[in-house]
């Protein structure tokens, strides 16, 4: 897994442009959650589809951007949380244990 650490306000304005032409992943990680950690791991341990940029936001260290990223997106925060953006929107979103590798991919698939 090659993530792309989430620190700035202007990368959260990068993701919504960049994601008109390909899929773009947030990952929001709590480095006090143990859940997190271990949804943290699973997802490094998984194959992650090619061509998509995967981004890393540690929540506690950059809360003002999670924040941000709540609003652009218009999602509800919690952590951890797995955000798929699309055209500029958050087509898919999980938290918790929720969160799957494979579930994702399945949302890559055309309708």
């Amino acid at each position: 897994m090659n993530w792309i650490l989430l620190t700035t306000p202007e990368q959260v304005s990068e993701i919504k442009v960049k994601s008109a032409t390909s899929f773009q992943v947030i990952f929001k990680h709590s480095t006090r959650c143990s859940i997190s950690s271990m949804v943290l791991n699973r997802l490094e341990r998984s194959d992650a589809p090619a061509d998509i940029d995967f981004y890393f936001l540690d929540l506690i260290a950059h809360r003002s951007i999670s924040n941000l990223v709540a609003e652009t997106f218009q999602i509800h925060h919690e952590s951890p949380q797995l955000l798929l953006i699309r055209n500029g929107e958050c087509i898919y979103e999980e938290s918790h244990m929720g969160i799957d590798m494979d579930e994702l991919t399945a949302q890559l698939l055309p309708a």
